[in-house]
């Protein structure tokens, strides 16, 4: 089977290689979508064979057959795929100026109000990585984020101020100059290095005023933390490794232990005393310095956290359930005793991945 590619679906402007590799088959196949290319092909002497070993398709569907039916192309694999990303993006930016101009939502929307959105499709697309890797998920999540960044473009070419074009072109040639040991002359041998470079070029090319110049505020707290770590560490201020910042946590937490040693029980869910406040976010921020050192997420890693504790109540409660007992009305050492079973059980079924 060999797949040619037609194009972005235009009969009147079929690729010059793709009619060269038609003649040379004599006959074709049209796939669904591509009926309209009929005529021409006929036109061109090519005749419609419903039985042919060469198929006719619109680029996308070119590569989609290609990829399912290990089929070689016309153009090559690499120029279609190319080809065929092009086109998405033309469709998805159809797409999106048809929404801005007849849908009565997206009519009223400005750049505060789509934010929001965004932000959401970000974290969803964060946690389909995290919980699936690489899917179909994770592929239905990033059209999701893509959408929201055309929009975003279009909202900005709106007034001005570039267009999608621009954004793509833009991150391209900031990704040039940030990448010097690929696309220059520069060495970089480790991850590690990298970053360092990383930051270095940032600071001279962002012409930054100040160690933490443009750091955004409405970041979570714990990837702000993170950032201004990382701001701090482009200068040289920062842990000489995994040790000195698990020593400082460790010395942050003995500070709250002895801040709470004076002070009667705190109540629970009440607002805390602001030396206690400060003390709680000390330890927190070593815990993010720890996080970076050893490259954990600390977002996706609390995340993961809260997602492991809410599975072992579950089950705790499940297991509390199959004695005849009401998880919601037992004692803490019993409801502790319930939690350690569930977690030995998860542990047991999930052991081989560490996901319990």
């Amino acid at each position: 089977m060999r797949v040619v590619a037609l194009g972005p679906g235009d009969p009147d402007l079929l690729p010059v290689a793709s009619l060269e590799a038609l003649r040379e088959a004599g006959s074709v196949r049209l796939d669904e979508g591509a009926e309209a290319f009929g005529p021409s092909l006929v036109a061109y002497g090519i005749g419609l064979d419903e039985h042919s070993d060469t198929v006719a398709a619109l680029d996308g569907r070119a590569l989609a057959l290609a990829r399912s039916e290990g089929a070689e192309t016309v153009p090559a694999r690499a120029s279609l795929e190319r080809r065929a990303a092009a086109q998405a993006a033309v469709e998805l930016l159809e797409l999106t100026e048809t929404l801005r101009r007849e849908c009565p939502w997206d009519r009223v929307q400005t750049v505060e109000s789509i934010v929001p959105h965004t932000l959401e499709e970000a974290y969803e697309v964060a946690e389909a990585a995290r919980e699936s890797g690489p899917s179909a998920k994770l592929i239905d999540e990033l059209g999701d984020l893509l959408f929201q960044t055309t929009f975003l473009a279009l909202l900005c070419s709106e007034r001005g101020a570039g267009d999608w074009a621009d954004v793509a072109d833009g991150v391209a040639r900031k990704l040039i100059r940030r990448h010097p040991h690929v696309f220059a002359d520069a060495e970089a041998d480790t991850a590690g290095e990298v970053r360092v470079r990383w930051e270095q070029v940032k600071v001279a090319q962002e012409a930054r005023v100040g160690i933490f110049h443009d750091v955004p505020e409405l970041l979570p707290g714990l990837l702000l933390a993170r950032k201004v770590q990382r701001r701090a560490a482009s200068v040289g201020f920062d842990y000489d490794g995994v040790a000195a910042a698990l020593s400082d946590l460790e010395s942050e937490l003995r500070e709250l232990a002895d801040e709470l040693a004076v002070r009667p029980e705190p109540e629970a869910e009440r607002p805390a005393d602001p030396r206690l406040d400060e003390e709680l976010g000390d330890v927190l921020f070593t815990a993010v310095n720890v996080a970076r050192r050893v490259g954990a997420d600390p977002e996706l890693a609390v995340r993961a956290a809260a997602d492991r504790f809410r599975v072992r109540v579950e089950r705790a409660e499940a297991l509390a359930a199959e004695d005849g007992a009401v998880f919601a009305d037992l004692g803490t050492a019993e409801q502790e005793r319930y939690y350690q079973a569930a977690k030995a059980q998860l542990r047991a079924v999930d052991g081989a991945t560490g996901a319990a």
